[in-house]
């Protein structure tokens, strides 16, 4: 049951290029936003479809991938587990941010 905990598979396409930026230490670490679309009747029987974002962080090698091979409209399944942080903006106002910590990524669609 451990194996449950905090972990989370997403497929969606990607919003843009992954930004890739270089750490202190050396590796790199690559931002981008996947679209997850969902299609519904609504309880008046319209077709509805709604789209999600979510933020996603890969770190090292998993980086360097997504550097290589993501581009924006690009289909990928990831795995991972949730990570929310939070901080003061420039007004002191306290923000939160949920993002996707990958650690698992696998490239979908045509090639």
């Amino acid at each position: 049951m451990n194996t449950l905990r905090n972990n989370v598979q997403l497929i969606g396409n990607l919003g843009s290029k992954p930004e890739i930026k270089l750490l202190e230490s050396g590796k790199k670490i690559a931002k981008f936003s996947i679209a997850i679309n969902e299609k519904f009747n609504n309880a008046q029987g319209e077709k509805v479809e709604k789209t999600d974002w979510h933020k996603i962080i890969c770190f090292g090698k998993t980086a360097e991938l997504a550097e290589m091979f993501l581009d924006k409209g690009k289909q990928v399944a990831i795995a991972g587990k949730l990570s929310t942080r939070n901080w003061e903006d420039k007004d002191g106002n306290k923000r939160y941010i949920t993002e996707v910590i990958c650690n698992e990524l696998m490239f979908l669609g045509a090639k």
